[in-house]
């Protein structure tokens, strides 16, 4: 079973258990009201003074949200642009988000594969955004790719913010690297209850099995390569070496020159 297959299941799942927890899961008991409220506290707590230091208007412009789950920073994106392509790896999780959200008409909800943005063409939006995404792909090599094709989809001048996960893989000891290896295993065949069954036995959460969780750090030099290959330039980043780095800049030219 492909890796991108097993992502899709292991978030259906959790769509079908928990939406609103696995899309935020520092909360347990959210409802509809206060779900869709911390989405919008969250855009005019991280991307309200980004277009505020760019001067930037977000009325009359196309974005992109890369991992979009159940919509819940979605609504106040159709509140602000005039179209905005939002769009996961689940159709379980856009199923919750076209019925929530069914009065905006403005959003496009759109399957991911997993892999790419093949469904957008180049330098379509003006803006392109992901958050608590990029730090649950299975391997670098997955987030990397999703910063480039959503630089590649950017217009020229457009402006880029997302979040990832830049720890270091080495801050757990060799023991704890090996327990989830053992973990991980069965998951990377295709057998997730095992995968959660073998992290229950060592102790381990089992909603954390599996590599579409806990996903992967990023390499700082890394990303800053794969923006500069796409013609694009960091502006600010901050956090650096935490789970909560962000990175934000603009789209200078076409392709790297």
């Amino acid at each position: 079973m492909k890796t991108t297959d097993l992502m899709r299941l292991d978030w259906d799942e959790r769509a079908r258990k928990d939406a609103f927890h696995y899309i935020a899961s520092w909360r347990k008991d959210w409802n509809l009201e206060t779900f869709f409220q911390s989405g919008e506290e969250d855009f005019q707590r991280l991307v309200a003074p980004v277009f505020n230091q760019c001067g930037w208007e977000p009325q009359g412009r196309t974005m992109l949200e890369l991992g979009c789950g159940a919509g819940r920073m979605t609504r106040s994106f159709a509140n602000r642009f005039s179209h905005v392509y939002a769009i996961d790896i689940s159709p379980e999780m856009l199923r919750h988000a076209r019925v929530l959200s069914e009065s905006a008409s403005n959003v496009n909800w759109m399957l991911g594969n997993g892999i790419d943005l093949s469904g957008l063409d180049n330098e379509f939006v003006d803006f392109a955004f992901s958050y608590i995404v990029l730090q649950h792909m299975p391997a670098p090599e997955f987030a990397l790719r999703y910063i480039q094709e959503m630089l590649r989809v950017l217009k020229v001048g457009g402006v880029f913010l997302f979040q990832f996960n830049s720890v270091s893989a080495m801050t757990m000891n060799w023991k704890g690297r090996m327990a989830w290896e053992i973990v991980d295993f069965p998951w990377t065949l295709g057998f997730r209850g095992v995968s959660r069954g073998v992290a229950s036995l060592l102790g381990l959460s089992p909603e954390m099995a599996g590599k579409s969780w806990r996903g992967a750090s990023l390499d700082l030099a890394a990303v800053r390569k794969s923006i500069d290959a796409a013609g694009s330039a960091i502006e600010d980043l901050t956090g650096e070496n935490t789970p909560m780095t962000w990175c934000r800049g603009s789209k200078l030219r076409s392709r790297k020159q």
